[in-house]
């Protein structure tokens, strides 16, 4: 089916409409955390990048990662329809991911990104392990 608007119709059109996130799997995570008592994230922390979880004191930043929107080796799959242009905007957004952990490191913060398959019941406690040790290793170090 054709569109009924020119490109230019179509591009602010979309551009009115705001991402909500990632919640579920935001809220997966919370949950684990809680969980397993790991406390000192904040989010909507103003930090480049908008990561999903900011331990501020630790200078670590926690991004949860949808498997189709940015790729997940496991999971991503390819959509058939318009399939060169979502493959051009997965990339963006695999190449834009690089780009914040480049410059968070940069700037001295710890990048940790999760899958959202690793928020899963079975691989649960190894994504909190993850995070653990992420936080253990700042902390010893005292930054």
């Amino acid at each position: 089916m054709a569109d009924v608007f020119t490109r230019a119709q179509r591009s602010a059109v979309m551009a009115l409409i705001r991402s909500r996130g990632n919640r579920a799997t935001e809220l997966r995570l919370i949950a684990l955390m809680r969980e397993h008592g790991i406390s000192g994230w904040r989010r909507n922390a103003k930090v480049f990048g908008k990561p999903d979880f900011v331990f501020r004191a630790e200078k670590l930043a926690v991004f949860v990662d949808g498997c189709f929107w940015h790729g997940c080796p496991r999971h991503a799959t390819q959509p058939v329809n318009r399939a060169e242009w979502w493959a051009a905007k997965l990339a963006r957004n695999a190449q834009r991911d690089r780009a914040v952990t480049r410059s968070l490191r940069a700037l001295g913060w710890r990048v940790l990104r999760v899958w959202e398959c690793a928020l899963v019941r079975s691989r649960a406690a190894r994504t909190v392990g993850r995070i653990t040790r992420a936080l253990m290793a700042r902390r010893a170090v005292g930054n």
